[in-house]
């Protein structure tokens, strides 16, 4: 039973709730940015990483991350939400740690020196004259490490997206997944200021491992604070017809007769266009907002020659991420649309995610502006992160409303999965690109060698919005809820 709130008026214990999830997407990418921001600067040089080796093991995160949201979703739609968050956060946080524990192992398996701290690994290993050993090892060692990352974090996505469905009505949705979903910016955020200070001062493997143990933390909260709307007790009656409204003006549409949902299988799932439009979707887009992430300090640092512990690299970066906070009218937008202007659901968000897809062909001119500063580029590269992550809570919330609660998790799956292979994609052919264009003095459009590869990869980050929201709307031109 839903309790009742001490004054009588609704409780607003969904936002509770909401910011549940807004710390768990920030841990999420604080765990996803610490290698970005220690790589370059404190672990290529002791590993002899190339750019090749370190697009290689991001590209494999992606992979891996896509095939694991295949089933993250199914997961938590089998496991329901409490449980399955749970789970996927507890693996990976242990991803995350134990990507500290690659040096000793590498130790162990190229100099035979297993019972060695972080300080010994590092001395066993620059012993060891075999370059080319040490670079295979770590980074499998590593890619191992973000496998395990990579299997809990698909899940973050699907069991928040399947929480907002159970606390929030549609109309809401969006507003409350781009809150939760600012997540990822705020990690962001705090990644430079936090993780290069760790890394410079008690070394990269203590970065890992602080970072991680926030999981562990947020999982305590989760287990006390989630229970269903219906049977939590600080879920009034008022707060509970509100999250229900959706449920109760169907019920009355049907004749005062309430609908069961069936489970919609998996395989059924692509049979409907609108799985295809959020994968394809997805697909275009969510490697752009991954290479801004993984590469961006990169960016500093070769082209502006800025290590990522640097005051000014990591003012840069903040201020980057600063500005995609901005995405929080990705929410907003598209209520307007609805309340004011009348407009079904995904009518307001597919407006809406037209007028965010126009912003990052900004990124055209980041490379030609950065000529001049590089104040251009992390500003460009800000606006076009926050037009990806309003972009985000609304193609999100487009599965909320056309699949019944019972397949939510499982389509976001699919969608990230999709998402996934588009990241691999993007993240293995720049770590190539960069490293032909560097190596061969690559010039291109007035561009040379690094250089002309960055601008390439902006100019198909620029693009892909607009390419991305034309096949959605082509697939699934008007608001076509599924009924199961």
């Amino acid at each position: 039973m839903a309790g009742k709130h001490p004054d009588g008026k609704m409780s607003q214990y969904r936002w509770a709730i909401c910011s549940l999830l807004f710390f768990a997407t920030t841990v999420n990418y604080l765990d996803r940015q610490v290698l970005s921001l220690t790589w370059k600067d404190f672990i290529a040089p002791e590993f002899h990483w190339t750019n090749s080796d370190y697009g290689n093991i991001t590209a494999l995160f992606s992979i891996f991350y896509a095939f694991s949201m295949l089933f993250a979703g199914r997961f938590v739609d089998w496991m329901d939400t409490k449980k399955g968050f749970l789970w996927a956060i507890g693996v990976w946080s242990l991803g995350a740690v134990l990507h500290a524990f690659c040096g000793i192992a590498t130790s162990g398996v190229v100099a035979g020196e297993w019972l060695v701290g972080f300080e010994g690994a590092k001395e066993a290993i620059a012993a060891v004259g075999d370059a080319g050993l040490i670079v295979t090892v770590s980074t499998s060692l590593f890619v191992f490490a973000r496998f395990v990352l990579a299997l809990g974090e698909a899940g973050n996505f699907p069991a928040a997206i399947k929480a907002t469905a159970e606390f929030f009505p549609k109309k809401d949705r969006a507003f409350a997944t781009s809150i939760f979903n600012a997540g990822a910016t705020v990690g962001a955020l705090l990644a430079p200021v936090t993780i290069p200070v760790i890394a410079r001062h008690y070394g990269w493997e203590m970065s890992f491992v602080l970072i991680g143990a926030l999981g562990f933390v947020w999982m305590g909260f989760w287990v006390f604070m989630y229970k269903k709307p219906h049977q939590h007790p600080r879920v009034n009656a008022a707060e509970l017809a509100y999250i229900s409204q959706d449920k109760t003006a169907e019920t009355l549409a049907n004749n005062n007769v309430e609908r069961i949902e069936r489970k919609i299988s998996f395989a059924e799932c692509f049979q409907y266009k609108q799985t295809w439009a959020f994968i394809f979707g997805k697909f275009m887009t969510d490697g752009v907002w991954w290479f801004y992430l993984f590469w961006t300090p990169a960016y500093l640092s070769d082209v502006y020659g800025l290590s990522s512990d640097s005051l000014m690299a990591q003012l840069l970066l903040f201020v980057l991420y600063a500005i995609t906070l901005l995405s929080i009218i990705g929410g907003w937008l598209p209520s307007y649309f609805v309340t004011k202007q009348g407009m079904d659901p995904y009518a307001g968000r597919m407006r809406a995610m037209l007028i965010f897809a126009f912003f990052p062909l900004l990124a055209l001119l980041a490379q030609p502006l950065g000529h001049y500063s590089y104040w251009f580029p992390v500003i460009i590269i800000g606006i076009a992160g926050a037009a990806h992550q309003a972009w985000s809570a609304n193609i999100f919330s487009t599965v909320g409303d056309m699949f019944p609660r019972t397949a939510i998790a499982t389509v976001t799956g699919i969608g990230g999965m999709a998402g996934g292979v588009g990241s691999y994609l993007i993240n293995k052919g720049s770590g190539v690109l960069f490293d032909f264009a560097a190596t061969n003095q690559w010039k291109l459009l007035g561009f040379e060698g690094i250089r002309a590869g960055y601008f390439v990869i902006f100019s198909v980050c620029a693009v892909a919005y607009l390419i991305g929201w034309g096949v959605m709307k082509l697939l699934v031109p008007k608001y076509r809820p599924i009924v199961a």
